[in-house]
């Protein structure tokens, strides 16, 4: 009977405090009644009937959170997902961002059910939804993001996080709003957000910008070295061999401390590294096949072969300032490929891809090495030399 009172008492307090647009007052209420929305949760599809979701936005976030941390049943989960996705669609936006960091645990516990449910794909729009409404700006970030994500890597569906990913940062939606003291955006969020995001711009090929989101989060200040700055240094390693053919140096701000505790847990990435320096393929496999089981346990076997590949191009494109004119058949020697016809195929695809220019001549299996057609004229490069002469001049 006192329970039922308290869940009776919580639901009166979020109509009064609605009523009268007490609503910070409200959404500091909520996490002293959590535990009776908890234990009553057999009770919660009553109380949600007698809410109104754009008047009781933060009561029916409070019962959404409570519903997903009480271990849902399979015969609720349709249910219990048209109910998070009405509330995504239609909540008060002015409410809910009282109580921020409620709203992203409720992601954040959505999230994960869809990922033991193995139903990824389903979540994706509606986070998607939920971080667009919460925003204030499409280049803010909020802690969802990471979540977005993670789904996305789950379920190999990148655009949508692409989408957001596309767009730079420029500032981070306060836990709360306004911001109260002692309340920070855990950095958690922040470091999940570009480590996946560099994850994704790697499934993309988009070295550059995948190099730049390892960089955030391994400089990302932390009082101590977490999983994702580890797991994000060994993929900087070898992206950074891929894109540049080196270890790219990390800025001068990144914590001596941390880099101190890192380095010798990535030294299968280093050997490689190492390796790669020598310009020997066979070198370079030798290592990958040696830290075979740890790359496939890192889940970073697929990138260790992209290196390997990325060094024979490289051997090519060396090939090129030396000669003029090379059979395929020295080609594939110099470069330690299988033979010529393996030979032929990668230097018409980087031919396509404009990263050589040449030409093969198939009647006697000679390839022409031509210089950069590059006029020097087009929009594009005027543009281009202008930035490098402004870098250059400093």
């Amino acid at each position: 009977m006192a329970t039922a009172s308290a869940l009776e008492q919580f639901v009166n307090s979020v109509r009064s405090l609605s009523t009268s647009g007490s609503f910070r007052e409200l959404a500091e209420l909520l996490p002293k009644c959590s535990e009776v929305l908890t234990r009553n949760s057999q009770h919660l599809d009553n109380v949600l009937e007698t809410l109104n979701v754009n008047q009781h936005s933060l009561g029916i976030l409070a019962v959404l959170v409570a519903k997903f941390s009480a271990n849902p049943q399979p015969e609720q989960a349709d249910s219990l997902f048209s109910q998070f996705q009405d509330f995504i669609n239609d909540f008060n936006v002015g409410q809910v961002r009282n109580a921020t960091d409620i709203f992203a645990e409720l992601c954040h516990l959505f999230t994960k059910w869809m990922v033991e449910r193995k139903t990824v794909m389903k979540g994706i729009d509606v986070l998607r939804k939920a971080i667009s409404r919460i925003q204030t700006n499409e280049a803010q970030l909020t802690a969802v993001h990471a979540d977005l994500c993670q789904l996305c890597l789950l379920s190999k569906c990148l655009k949508p996080a692409l989408q957001v990913l596309d767009v730079d940062i420029t500032c981070i939606l306060p836990e709360y709003d306004p911001p109260v003291q002692g309340h920070q955006f855990e950095s958690e969020h922040f470091l999940r957000y570009f480590y996946y995001g560099g994850m994704i711009y790697t499934a993309v090929k988009q070295y550059d910008r995948a190099l730049y989101f390892y960089e955030v989060a391994l400089t990302t200040p932390a009082f101590a070295v977490s999983h994702v700055m580890l797991e994000s240094y060994k993929k900087y390693i070898l992206v950074s061999l891929v894109l540049h053919g080196k270890v790219n140096t990390l800025p001068k701000y990144t914590s001596q401390a941390m880099m101190r505790f890192i380095k010798p847990l990535s030294q299968t990435y280093m050997d490689i590294a190492n390796a790669y320096s020598s310009n020997s393929i066979t070198d370079v496999q030798a290592a990958v096949n040696k830290h075979r089981e740890i790359l496939e346990r890192d889940n970073n076997l697929g990138l260790a072969k992209q290196v390997v590949a990325s060094l024979t191009k490289k051997n090519i494109q060396r090939l090129t300032k030396t000669f003029i004119t090379l059979s395929l058949s020295d080609v594939a020697s110099r470069v330690q490929l299988a033979g010529p016809a393996e030979a032929e195929s990668l230097i018409l695809n980087m031919i396509e891809d404009g990263e050589i220019f040449a030409t093969i001549n198939q009647r006697d299996g000679m390839v022409v090495f031509n210089e950069d057609p590059e006029m020097y004229n087009s929009p594009e490069m005027l543009h281009r030399l202008r930035h490098e002469v402004t870098y250059f001049s400093f």
